[in-house]
């Protein structure tokens, strides 16, 4: 359905069926009367953020920093495993990923130089996962289409992370007109675009070196099905378009996270969608913020040892109390819904399903 507003129009896809914030709603109805603001497409897991809503896709003719966020390049990458799920001993794997919480030793310069940045571009922090919501999960396929050509008898990694610090660097260090909106053909503006693109390339190789570390710690050889943003701008022949918690949508393949004891899925977009700007939901969506977590879930001994372990028989990884309180499952729209509503708004398919066998997050002492 369509709403119209004084500058924007919005185009929201998804049903009653959704959870929405009406916070968030509101901050959508803030955005369209941003100067320059053409079009909003709103996804099913949109819910309220810093500077403008999350899961949304924003045309303008201006560029707004903000609406990307700190986390530029943010965004999930699905891997293909060369190991058979009949060989995972759950305990064993679960001692080998706690290595992704530690200082990598490997010179990751030439990595960089390999994808067009300079060599001194935070190398160190390269193949670090980052706190919040980031994770990597080991994954077992339980349903899919015959023709995407993935095998149930395989195990895979969901990898969701970001360009760490550097984002934040790109946008603390920005002028201070900047979140009233920059001309494009400004020195800022291109400024900021070039180490927005940075940081974009910056993400993805992070992603890739965290597969590769988990791949490397389990013994096995790794290979990408799709690496998919959703923090970051591109400029289209109508304007820029600024996704923030909006995945690129083009008629390939997007995962859809669900939480650590929820399935995700694997979705096939709909090239012909209407409306969304090439964009779709990347996740489940926040249903309560993390402060208010801390208040909603028990937090005894027996809680904690709980949360860390699934309905399916899965494992956690993540030694923060706060941590494992604000990314409970709780905390998370229900993501089979999100990709129920992405069918009935047309956006995309769900093409295969995927259960958490185990998801690491954080350990003590690790970065």
């Amino acid at each position: 359905m369509r709403a119209q507003c004084s500058t924007a129009t919005i185009t929201k896809f998804y049903t009653s069926d959704a959870w929405i914030d009406g916070h968030a709603e509101d901050q959508l109805q803030h955005v369209a009367k941003m100067t320059g603001v053409q079009h909003i497409a709103a996804f099913p897991d949109l819910h309220l953020g810093k500077y403008g809503p999350v899961g949304c896709a924003v045309l303008a003719d201006r560029i707004y920093p903000q609406l990307i966020g700190n986390d530029i390049g943010c965004g999930m990458s699905l891997f293909r495993l060369d190991l058979k799920l009949r060989k995972i001993k759950l305990e064993k794997a679960v001692r080998r990923l706690r290595e992704l919480g530690q200082i990598s030793s490997i010179d990751y310069r030439d990595r960089l130089v390999g994808v067009g940045l300079a060599s001194s571009l935070l190398p160190e922090t390269l193949g670090t996962i980052g706190a919040g919501n980031h994770f990597c999960e080991l994954q077992t396929l339980k349903s899919a289409d015959r023709n995407i050509g993935l095998d149930l008898a395989q195990t895979y990694l969901l990898v969701h992370s970001g360009s760490r610090s550097l984002g934040t660097y790109v946008l603390n260090n920005l002028p201070d007109h900047a979140f009233i909106g920059l001309d494009p053909d400004s020195s800022a503006a291109k400024k900021y675009v070039g180490q927005h693109n940075q940081a974009v390339v910056w993400a993805k190789l992070n992603r890739q070196i965290i597969a590769e570390r988990a791949a490397k710690a389990l013994r096995a050889d790794v290979s990408l099905i799709v690496d998919v943003p959703h923090n970051l701008l591109s400029f289209g022949a109508s304007g820029w378009v600024h996704r923030k918690g909006a995945a690129c949508a083009d008629g390939n393949l997007v995962p859809l996270a669900g939480t650590r004891a929820t399935p995700s899925y694997l979705m096939r977009s709909l090239p012909n969608a209407i409306g969304n700007l090439q964009s779709t939901a990347h996740g489940a969506g926040r249903k309560f913020d993390r402060s208010s977590m801390h208040g909603r879930v028990r937090a005894k001994k027996s809680d904690i040892a709980e949360m860390q372990r699934t309905p399916f028989g899965g494992r956690i990884i993540c030694e923060d109390k706060a941590v494992l309180l604000e990314e409970a499952p709780q905390a998370y729209k229900t993501a089979k819904i999100v990709m129920s509503d992405l069918e009935a708004t047309c956006l995309s398919t769900c093409v295969a399903t995927f259960h958490p066998l185990v998801t690491f997050k954080k350990i003590r002492g690790g970065r």
